[in-house]
């Protein structure tokens, strides 16, 4: 433990700041015991991540644009607590994360309850920090919303983004209850409107259940938003969707958003707006672990609802979906690094 208490002021070397950022091991301390944290990570404040980590792992505590059931401001929490039972090695893909990057739980942004767009303001500036000081961002919400100023934080300076999105729902609404456009169903529309998001770079896979209006799935298919619903998975396969997506981002950079209610309640009851027909856990990890070796420049893992689950076991699928996107984004990164290198050498 000494070594996660070094001043973060010290200089430090590649190998001492990865040394320093490592999960808190389970053979000295019980993980049912020490302060919750993601993944067991060193905390450290967002100010100081810059120059220091690679990879901040954040919760957005804001469910203020839900339009169904609450309680996702909570889900930060439970899947820190939850996030306890990760370990340092991905059994399926054999990627070491904390070997790759420097990682640490920065906290939470200070998130206005009460105030939509304020909150997004909040979340935009925290990510831009992050992202502009070279600190690739994963989060943990909350609601959907928070991908929307996520998006904008990261297209200020790697341009209109790609982005894999899995979920039961398109977020592609226009608005909701009299003319509100910022809500949990409108985060892409409104990126995509804003030039962040790159709708022909852009796949969304799981998609079911049932819309208010066509129109929300017109639009995202008329912006050139390839949609592989989970009616074409059931019949194509998952590796299919896996290929299919792969081709529509390609080698540019990349966003990933994982909804919860992707995967079908039986698994994971505690969201908000549950749609049956989903994904079971294994076949999520499975989808997930497809994407590797992408320019991936950020995730987000939302919509976990603590209060509808109170078993806890959503939390802990939040949690190894976050894990799994944490080994994608570690990887990724590993990877421009070493491509830097080499194109520094030539």
């Amino acid at each position: 433990m000494a070594q996660n208490l070094k001043k973060m002021s010290e200089p430090t070397t590649r190998e001492q700041r990865l040394e320093t950022y490592q999960p808190l091991s389970g053979m000295v301390v019980p993980r049912f015991a020490g302060i919750s944290t993601f993944m067991r990570l060193p905390y450290l404040a967002p100010i100081q991540a810059p120059g220091e980590i690679d990879i901040a792992i954040l919760g957005i505590p804001f469910d203020g644009a839900t339009t169904n059931r609450p309680g996702t401001r909570l889900g930060p929490r439970q899947v820190r607590e939850a996030s306890s039972l990760m370990r340092l090695v991905n059994y399926g893909t054999l990627v070491a994360p904390y070997d790759l990057c420097a990682c640490a739980d920065v906290g939470d942004v200070p998130v206005n309850p009460i105030d939509v767009q304020d909150t997004l303001r909040r979340i935009e500036a925290e990510i831009s920090y992050l992202h502009q000081g070279g600190v690739t961002p994963l989060s943990i919400g909350g609601d959907h919303i928070i991908s929307y100023p996520i998006l904008r934080a990261l297209a200020a300076k790697s341009g209109p983004v790609g982005m894999i999105h899995v979920d039961a729902h398109s977020d592609t609404g226009d608005t909701y209850f009299g003319g509100q456009k910022l809500t949990h169903g409108t985060p892409f529309r409104r990126a995509i409107e804003d030039g962040v998001l790159d709708p022909r770079r852009m796949v969304q896979i799981g998609i079911r259940g049932h819309m208010y209006a066509a129109d929300e799935r017109e639009w995202a298919l008329d912006q050139g938003i390839r949609i592989i619903d989970m009616e074409e998975v059931a019949e194509k396969g998952i590796p299919y969707a896996i290929a299919e997506a792969r081709r529509i981002v390609g080698g540019d950079p990349t966003y990933f958003t994982f909804d919860i209610d992707s995967i079908d309640p039986a698994f994971a009851p505690g969201t908000g707006t549950p749609e049956i027909g989903g994904f079971t856990s294994r076949e999520a990890l499975q989808l997930v672990r497809g994407f590797r070796h992408l320019n991936l420049i950020g995730a987000d893992m939302v919509e976990v609802s603590p209060p509808l689950d109170q078993s806890g076991g959503t939390a802990l699928v939040g949690a190894s979906i976050a894990f799994e996107l944490l080994c994608l984004l570690a990887e990724a990164r590993a990877e421009r690094a070493s491509k830097e290198t080499r194109l520094n050498v030539v």
